[in-house]
């Protein structure tokens, strides 16, 4: 009993020390960020608002408490022996390498830079220096580079798990440049998550308790010579492209070359913590690994032909805007709208002429995604908007399109627009 007070009141230090370290909140404002800009590139492209900011910042809240109490525990019971100082150092390189491609704040490259730094630095005679250089070499030594490489392979399975359950709901439709320049529809599959984590690690310092662990840790030190909780606030996300498949079938794609990296890398690091030589090993394969990620995506986005266009037997929808009649009649993205009331349409013009011709009802001949015909129909009541409420795939006099060229930091706090009129603009290939 003593014990287990003992652990709720080092947890509660520990969730005291989360509310005042700033990177949560610099992990909320960042998702706020990404989030507005999508929901401007989506008005200003498509003249609607198919996701609400708040909403998807407040479910990005829980389901990151969620997943950081998960974590948490079974961190408990494997023993990653992190301090705040891996939590300095994470963000501090995570930082700079955003200045470089957004994408590299993820964590794997993280964790992978500071390891092959310290295991390089090791080599030197730095840490016996006494200015900042010296200060810097103690403190990166100081860092539980298994420990961390542990915790970067849980964060992408827990990664894994949110972008098979959310991932297609974050969807924003794009129009986009096809391989030949020609415009096509497509899809950007983002999603961030800030993770607050109560790591145990082993301690010796003031307030760590000498209690005795009702369980024994699988990594670590020995732990009878003390121990505490430490806050560690992580962030974690992913960004996907895709032009040829479903938003549903583009996350479960992704979250299977997640849980992949995950589980890869979680062997790399048990075999560095049983050979530590293997360890500058187990850091490239944090690097290499997750861009084999980036390269996998790319590769079956190549293999296949773009899905949002328009073809002769009608026009491909591309979305379907929440709370309209599309909606309701359960029109589905990727579908071809055929007939609409008995007239055949080919053009955005066609279709807006076979609306009018009934303006009470609405009768429509769709091909699903299997090309077998399906029908819909609804009563229009008055005051409905004359659209049916579906997001066509670009045709030649598309004005808006995003393009796909890869954004740092500083382009991202400077171009806070996501769409140009024929001139492109950038869109944030965060590929995860």
């Amino acid at each position: 009993m003593e014990t287990a007070i003992e652990l709720l009141e080092m947890l509660g230090k520990a969730a005291v020390q989360l509310i005042a370290q700033p990177f949560y909140y610099i992990a909320v404002l960042f998702i706020i960020l990404q989030y507005t800009r999508q929901i401007r590139m989506e008005r200003q492209m498509f003249a609607v608002k198919l996701h609400h900011w708040p909403s998807l910042v407040l479910k990005a809240l829980i389901a990151g408490l969620l997943i950081g109490l998960a974590v948490s525990v079974v961190g408990a019971f494997i023993g990653v022996a992190l301090t705040g100082t891996a939590v300095i150092w994470l963000w501090a390189v995570a930082a700079i390498l955003m200045l470089i491609r957004i994408r590299y704040l993820c964590f794997a490259y993280s964790a992978g830079v500071i390891t092959l730094l310290q295991w390089l630095v090791g080599w030197t005679a730095l840490g016996e220096r006494t200015d900042w250089l010296g200060f810097a070499a103690v403190s990166l030594a100081s860092i539980d580079a298994i420990g961390l490489l542990v915790l970067v392979a849980m964060l992408h399975l827990a990664e894994a798990l949110l972008v098979r359950w959310q991932g297609h709901r974050l969807a924003t439709p794009l129009f986009i440049e096809g391989k030949r320049g020609k415009l096509v529809g497509g899809y950007m599959l983002q999603g961030f998550w800030p993770i607050p984590l109560l790591m145990l690690v082993p301690s010796t310092g003031n307030g760590a308790s000498m209690a005795e662990l009702p369980w024994q840790p699988l990594f670590g030190v020995d732990w009878s010579q003390g121990w505490s909780f430490v806050a560690l606030p992580m962030i974690i996300g992913f960004t996907e492209m895709t032009r040829s498949l479903l938003p549903r079938e583009k996350a479960k794609h992704a979250a299977k070359g997640l849980l992949l990296y995950s589980i890869c890398l979680a062997g790399v690091a048990a075999l560095a913590w049983w050979q530590p030589i293997l360890l500058p090993l187990a850091a490239i394969a944090s690097l290499l690994l997750h861009e084999a990620i980036i390269w996998r995506s790319r590769a079956k986005e190549a293999a296949q032909s773009p899905l949002y266009v328009h073809d002769s037997r009608g026009l491909r929808i591309l979305g379907i805007v929440p709370g309209t009649p599309a909606s309701a009649m359960g029109l589905g993205v990727g579908e071809i709208l055929h007939k609409v009331n008995g007239v055949r349409v080919k053009t955005k013009e066609d279709l807006y002429e076979a609306l009018v011709l009934n303006s009470a009802f609405c009768k429509l001949e769709v091909l699903n995604l299997e090309g077998e015909i399906k029908f819909a129909q609804r009563a229009r009541f008055a005051g409905e908007h004359h659209q049916l409420g579906v997001i066509l795939a670009p045709d030649e006099q598309a004005n808006y399109y995003a393009s796909t060229g890869p954004a740092s930091l500083l382009e991202l706090l400077r171009s806070y627009h996501a769409s140009n009129r024929r001139g492109g603009a950038s869109v944030d290939k965060v590929e995860h």
